[in-house]
């Protein structure tokens, strides 16, 4: 139709390895194609054209529907174009180059671009794409220290230092529930109970491992090279959100991770901490057995990092293990020995 009325047809075209796109007006696909490959210097011969969307190939007839400024992709003999997964594609691509290709049209894009949401998605992509978890001192990445103290020289120092204030305010929390304590005796035996607590915690190093990368795999929380998985909230096993995070990569990213969670699924006020002070309102802080404590407040085994949508602040209804709160009495054990042996005498 539009070749018969001899109307050109308004159109974008671009090729596949290039986000600029070029305005083609043309009657049919021949022209379109004569016209694209002078513009994108390349060979007419075996050229054609599809749909940037999906990768449908546009014929002639298919060409006369198209609504005007239909972005195209330019093809030579040999290339293939699957739709936008492509672009995706060479988004999540370790290509420097073609990282740099996005970066640049990203760039372009959120210059223009007035949209809030749009300007919002641009800036999340650009923060991804600009990567700067590789650098780890201080002289190489000066503007990730910005309003942290001199002292820290590395980023995994200032991460594991960060991880540690963590796990001290936790301690911090028992040791205010002292407060609670009305008995003397009872008090005295629970400032006994805080103490070693706190020796375990100088022995494993407040577990600051947990936000340093340079730890060995099975202690820290984060890959090699920094990324940090949201592991759900209490009551699951995985993030159904797929959240991550770098919080080597940027100083904003390393603000952000500020307000992800160490959450207890055991919850530490409503539960573990007052089921140690019932425990030791009866017993000696001898007979309760501390380890089972000490990874309920300060473990992986009781602690999910969690980012602050998936954390939920409403009761856990999780309780503390009531056959793991205290050792094994020896009493009990002389008690077995003893039944054992009358059981050998009555034989």
């Amino acid at each position: 139709m539009f070749r018969l009325m001899g109307k050109s047809k308004p159109v974008k075209i671009r090729s596949c390895y290039e986000n600029k796109k070029y305005g083609v007006a043309a009657k049919d696909v021949k022209e379109l194609l004569k016209k694209g490959c002078k513009i994108l210097q390349l060979p007419l011969s075996g050229a054609q054209v599809c749909l940037y969307s999906d990768g449908t190939t546009v014929t002639e007839e298919f060409f006369t529907t198209l609504p005007d400024h239909t972005e195209l992709v330019l093809l030579s003999r040999g290339q293939t174009w699957g739709g936008v997964v492509c672009d995706i594609g060479q988004l999540l691509s370790p290509d420097e180059h073609a990282s740099g290709l996005i970066i640049e049209a990203a760039r372009g894009l959120l210059s223009d671009e007035l949209s809030p949401k749009k300007r919002k998605i641009l800036t999340d992509l650009l923060q991804n794409l600009e990567d700067r978890s590789e650098p780890e001192s201080r002289n190489e990445d000066e503007d990730w220290f910005k309003g942290i103290d001199s002292r820290f020289k590395t980023k995994s120092a200032y991460m594991k230092f960060n991880c540690e204030s963590r796990i001290r305010g936790y301690m911090k929390e028992v040791d205010a529930a002292t407060k609670l304590i009305q008995t003397a005796k009872v008090k005295a035996e629970f400032l006994k109970t805080s103490k070693c607590l706190v020796e375990m915690l100088k022995s494993a190093k407040y577990n600051g491992c947990y936000f340093d990368r340079t730890a060995k795999e099975p202690h820290r929380l984060c890959t090699q090279e920094g990324w940090f998985t949201c592991q759900g909230s209490f009551e699951v096993n995985m993030c159904q959100s797929l959240h991550s995070i770098n919080p080597y990569g940027s100083r904003e990213s390393r603000i952000i991770f500020s307000t992800w969670n160490l959450d207890h699924r055991i919850e530490k006020k409503r539960t573990i901490i007052p089921a140690l002070l019932e425990a030791l309102q009866n017993h000696k802080s001898a007979n309760i057995d501390l380890n089972y404590f000490y990874r309920l407040l300060f473990t992986r085994e009781n602690l999910k990092l969690v980012h602050i949508v998936c954390h939920k602040k409403g009761a856990h209804n999780l309780l503390c293990d009531t056959k793991k709160i205290f050792k094994q009495s020896r009493n009990t054990e002389k008690g077995k020995q003893k039944a054992g042996g009358k059981k050998k005498r009555l034989i």
